[in-house]
């Protein structure tokens, strides 16, 4: 097995927060996507094994930005792994084909992410391959949003209202990663893709001068972007990206290329430049936030 798989027998705590000594950014950083405790219930559930499991994963985004504490801004961190649950749909996007029981009516199961296999819970991991043995029951998806999707929400929401009641506005980054190459579930398959990819829902989650500022500094840096294609922002982007209410929400999708091994997961010595870089970004931008969203 794995070394890198976290494996352990309970699931714990779903989230943790690295927190600064004192916030003085009026931005929020979270990183759904890259938890790594998988359970051995999960994994003796899948028919995959636990290095193609981790295809689902944002492998080391928490990592990348991790100074953003360092830099005033809290950074939230899931820890269960996306193709456990993925905190970045609605509560309840499922598939009912995945399911031996009949789901309750309130279910969305009629979602494009439901059709392409990835909602709340995955029926395929990135490569397309079906994650369970056996039909679930909806008792079991129905524990898995309690125990993890809603504490992780919970104490999302909490941050974003606290920072907002403290500097008048809110800038929420939600970070994530993407192959290099899209994948078959994807609209771009076979294509190689840019370095970033900045989704702000075709400018309605942030301010304009937002997306600029963070397209600008990173074309600074010689790094190709593109906005909201293929990723114009997920549940979170969508959900709590309200300009008009002083929350701005900003997605961020980083190349795995440019930090990792994507067959080995394994780090690449540029993971610590991007990192670097990033914590310049969050400077640049707890400076932005604080002297215009609030104005």
């Amino acid at each position: 097995m794995d070394a890198s798989l976290s494996l352990f027998a309970g699931w714990g705590e779903a989230w943790d927060v690295i927190a600064p000594e004192k916030q003085t950014s009026p931005l929020v950083f979270a990183s759904p996507h890259s938890g790594t405790r998988y359970s051995d219930e999960f994994l003796a559930a899948s028919r995959l094994d636990p290095l193609t499991l981790r295809q689902s994963e944002d492998s080391f985004v928490d990592e990348i930005f991790a100074d953003a504490p360092n830099r005033g801004a809290p950074l939230l961190r899931a820890h269960f792994p996306r193709a456990y649950i993925d905190p970045n749909r609605e509560p309840y996007e499922l598939d009912p084909d995945m399911f031996a029981d009949e789901l309750p009516s309130y279910v969305n199961t009629r979602s494009p992410r439901v059709g392409a296999g990835l909602g709340t819970i995955a029926r395929v991991v990135a490569n397309g391959e079906e994650i369970y043995r056996n039909k679930l029951n909806f008792d079991e998806a129905k524990a898995r949003i309690e125990r993890c999707y809603w504490p992780y929400h919970q104490a999302l929401g909490h941050l974003i209202e606290s920072t907002r009641a403290q500097f008048g506005s809110c800038l929420l980054i939600d970070c994530h990663s993407m192959p290099s190459v899209g994948g078959p579930m994807d609209r771009d398959a076979g294509r190689r893709r840019v370095d970033f990819v900045l989704g702000d829902v075709f400018g309605t989650s942030c301010a304009a001068f937002v997306t600029d500022s963070v397209e600008r500094f990173l074309r600074e840096r010689d790094y190709n972007v593109t906005r909201n294609l293929p990723y114009a922002g997920g549940f979170t982007t969508r959900h709590y990206g309200r300009p008009q209410t002083g929350v701005h929400a900003l997605q961020i999708e980083i190349n795995r290329a440019l930090y990792m091994d994507e067959d080995r997961f394994e780090r690449r010595p540029y993971l610590s430049e991007l990192a670097e870089a990033m914590s310049a970004l969050s400077e640049r931008l707890g400076v932005l936030a604080a002297d215009a969203l609030a104005a």
